[in-house]
């Protein structure tokens, strides 16, 4: 049964994670002395944040092919949620240290922006729950089915 939609959100999870794991999350421009620079930062400057990911991404992907097994399926979902929720934090602690350690080496920062796929923990949460609910749902079905047996 790979063709529920709960698949489909499952994938669309695990390929967020993965695009998220490959691109700059934070940009700052700053001026250190007279020479202006950025700074970027990704998944990668971090390996806590990169592990939580990867882990979170790989399960997202595991999760598509237990669908004999709804109940596990469904707990292994919420636990990514939880996952996912603890990347987008960790993003956000950690950009903030890194404000911080620039400022401390002296360098002014003119402006910082987070980058679009900072917010693909986001899309994941969104896709995790979809997906969580869809599994919900059809487990409700067998047990309304098995009842009619």
């Amino acid at each position: 049964m790979i063709q529920r939609i709960q698949s489909l959100f499952l994938l669309l999870a695990a390929i967020a994670g993965g695009a998220m794991g490959s691109f700059n999350l934070w940009k700052a421009k700053l001026t250190k002395g007279n020479v202006a620079t950025e700074d970027y930062f990704n998944a990668t400057s971090s390996y806590l944040i990169f592990i939580v990911l990867m882990v979170s991404t790989i399960l997202a992907f595991v999760c598509i092919f237990l669908y004999k097994k709804r109940k596990l399926q469904f707990r292994l979902t919420v636990l990514n949620i939880l996952l996912a929720v603890a990347v987008l934090a960790l993003i956000y602690f950690k950009v903030q240290d890194k404000a911080n350690a620039l400022q401390n080496e002296g360098a002014t920062i003119i402006s910082a922006t987070y980058l679009l796929p900072a917010f693909l923990p986001i899309v994941m949460i969104v896709c995790l729950f979809l997906a969580a609910r869809g599994i919900y749902k059809d487990e409700k079905l067998i047990k309304s089915l098995d009842r009619l047996r």
